[in-house]
Formats: structure tokens, sequence, C-alpha cells
């Protein structure tokens, strides 16, 4: 028997669920208690937030607390194992791109010329001292952990919440989702592009199923449309040959840097995603889908 609850936050769904209905309700409060400490630390768009501090002083060294340590952290390291393609430097790009302010404000507002592309100056640049808890960033540069944090706090929640509750947990925020526990069944989870399209069925016992896309977070541009997945090669908005990829990986986090890559940097990731052995599901911008390392051939439409 299980029991779910849907909210909206950080600008997309998020949803709890758990196979001992008894708990949910103080599993959500732990939830909503540890999203809003990341989003203290680490929104891009808070200009009381810990990274916004050391946004606007670009060029020093700033202390920082331990939870935004880690965050920081795990970027560097996704951008360490995907070659750059997941690089936490891209924040003056996405500015550029017209990507400002919170998502919902965006695209409410007339279309704004874009700034000028470069690429970024790359997560080797960012100064980190774990043992001081120093953090700082080359001038005229800006950190956006978007693509790693959403991730990290569904593998913090799931692996917590399933420790102290002792029950199975799927923890899914936005396009991140992360098991942890023993289910009874395995959950049934439907991969799609957006939020309440048709998509295929698959089952998840453990781990993380992340999917990342360029047709949900995007806005009305002078030139067309931007969106939020950039390659950190060109600092443009990403234009390569799959508009959308979900992958499977142990943690969300390692899935989540997978399909951020794929999506940022196209061809050049999948090299590093078959050493991985990741199972991996693309779509291409005509609609074409085509499945890696060994995606489940049992997955159905939706």
């Amino acid at each position: 028997m299980t029991a779910s609850r849907t909210w909206s936050a950080w600008s997309c769904t998020v949803r709890l669920t758990v196979d001992d209905p008894a708990v949910l309700g103080a599993a959500c409060g732990e939830l909503k208690a540890l999203m809003d400490r990341v989003d203290k630390a680490a929104s891009r768009f808070r200009p009381d937030s810990e990274l916004s501090i050391v946004n606007n002083r670009a060029g020093a060294l700033v202390p920082v607390s331990r939870l935004l340590v880690d965050l920081v952290d795990v970027s560097l390291v996704a951008g360490s194992m995907s070659g750059g393609a997941v690089d936490p430097t891209v924040g003056s790009a996405l500015i550029a791109a017209g990507y400002d302010e919170d998502i919902e404000a965006v695209r409410r507002r007339f279309p704004q010329p874009t700034g000028d592309a470069k690429p970024v100056p790359g997560w080797q640049s960012v100064q980190l001292n774990r043992k001081l808890a120093l953090l700082g960033v080359p001038k005229d540069s800006a950190l956006d952990l978007g693509a790693t944090a959403k991730a990290w706090t569904a593998d913090r929640a799931a692996l917590v919440l399933s420790k102290r509750y002792g029950c199975a947990v799927l923890v899914e925020i936005g396009g991140d989702l992360r098991a942890a526990g023993k289910p009874a069944e395995p959950w049934i989870i439907t991969v799609a592009e957006r939020a309440g399209d048709s998509g295929v069925l698959v089952s998840l016992a453990h781990g993380g199923l992340t999917t990342s896309t360029r047709t949900v977070r995007r806005w009305q541009t002078p030139t067309g449309y931007g969106h939020h997945v950039i390659d950190p090669r060109t600092g443009r908005p990403a234009d390569g040959p799959w508009r959308t990829a979900s992958v499977w990986a142990p943690t969300a986090v390692r899935a989540n840097t997978f399909s951020t890559a794929l999506v940022a940097t196209g061809e050049s990731a999948v090299g590093r995603l078959t050493l991985a052995g990741h199972p991996a599901r693309l779509v291409a911008d005509d609609g074409e889908v085509t499945e890696l390392s060994g995606w489940p051939a049992a997955s159905r439409a939706a």
C-alpha cells in the first residue's frame, strides 16, 4: 500500500511517494524543509541566497555554509565526470540567454534581446576550500547549480527518509527521481518529455532516473526560443541532435549528469555514457527515439 503527495516548488512538480501511508505527512514536511534549506543556499534567483552573494562578489573568496560546499562539490564532480559538458560556471551564459530570473517571470515578460555568448570559464576555475568553507568564482562570471542541486536534493531526501521511517521512498523533483528502500514491487514510472505528456512506462526499484530536456524551461526571444541547457563550449543554448535525454544511474546526480550532458553537447557525450553503461533514451528534434546501453526493451507506451 502506497501513499503520495504532490505540490509545486522550484517552478516544477514535486512528488513524494512512500509505502507506509502513516509517515507521509511527516516525510513531506522534511522534504519541504530540505528544499527550503537548499533554496536559501543555492538559488540563483534569491538575492539573499549564499550563491547570489558569492556571484555578486566574484573574484573574492566568500565564507559559505557546509551545505553550499557540498552542493558546489557535487557540481564540480559532475563537471569532471562529464568532461565539462555539465558546468556550474554557466551562470553568466544563462543570464545572457535571458534566464535572469524565475522561469515564470521570464516567460511573462516581453521578449528581451539576448547578450553576447562566449565559452564559459569552466568548472576548474571555481575556487572551493572545503576545509575552511570558502567559495570563489572568477570575475565577471557566475555559478548556476540548477543541473545538480535538484538531483542532489532528490538523492538526499530519498536516502534520509527511507532510513528514518524504515520504508520505501520515491522522490520526484521535476525531471529528477530517486528511489530508496525496498519496495514490495518496483515503482512504475512514466518517462515523458513534459509532465502530463504521453510517454513510456518503465519500472524503477532503486537508483536515479532523470530526464533533461530543452522543451520545457524555454522562453521567447526576439530571434526565437531560448532554453536553459547551455553548451559550455559556446555559451549558447544547446542545439545538438537530441532535445530530450532520459538516463538511469545509481543516483539521481549521476543520472542527471549524463542526461544533461547528452542534451548540452550531443554526440560528444555518448562515449562517456557508453563507458559508464547507464541506460538512456534519447529523443531527436524530429521525435525519433534512440535507446542506448540496455534501456529496457519491455518499456511500453503509456
